[in-house]
């Protein structure tokens, strides 16, 4: 009878609706989310994060070239994100994209940077992520694991001498399209 009643339990729990999990407040979320810069520009960088309801704001105004965007509540694990701010647009239409359903978004980036409608650099930009476990209490975060990328715009391995697959160092992923760029894992 009791393993009947842990069994209900359990499945109790696999169907059970999960809620989506609150964001934190402005400040922890800007602590967190500059973490993914570099050390000098944490400052001056502009964040972006998620309020209780509605979609990305912005959280603080930078004077920096760098926006920083908080750790999304909704999705599992810890992942921070900084980059230069002309991706700005081209980062905030993949974010729309995506809440609305969209699948090929890449394609219908591609399509409005090639009309003009959607803005975006026409030069070197980098970008930086740290995911892993954050702990707000101590301001750690464990199992950290680091990503640089230089978007480097309609560039090839022709042009840069770099391979198009990690193999133990820097790598050109996407190479040809607006958003290719250098990959750089635990730097």
């Amino acid at each position: 009878m009791r393993l009947l009643a842990l069994a209900c339990l359990f499945a109790t729990l696999l169907v059970a609706p999960t809620q989506a999990q609150s964001p934190p407040d402005a400040n922890t979320q800007i602590t967190a989310a500059v973490k993914a810069a570099p050390a000098p520009m944490r400052d001056a960088a502009t964040v972006r994060g998620y309020p209780a309801d509605g979609p990305v704001t912005t959280l603080r105004e930078g004077s920096g070239p760098l926006v920083c965007l908080a750790d999304d509540p909704a999705l599992d694990g810890f992942k921070v994100t900084c980059y230069h701010e002309s991706l700005a647009p081209f980062m905030q239409r993949g974010r729309e994209l995506r809440r609305q359903g969209v699948t090929a978004v890449d394609s219908v980036r591609r399509a409005e940077i090639e009309d003009g409608t959607l803005a975006y650099p026409d030069h070197p930009a980098a970008l930086y992520t740290l995911s892993g476990t954050y702990d707000a209490a101590a301001d750690t975060v464990r199992n950290a694991s680091r990503l640089h990328v230089i978007y480097v715009p309609y560039q090839t391995a022709a042009r840069t001498g770099l391979p198009t697959r990690p193999q133990g160092g820097p790598w050109l992923m996407e190479p040809g399209t607006p958003w290719a760029h250098i990959m750089i894992t635990n730097p």
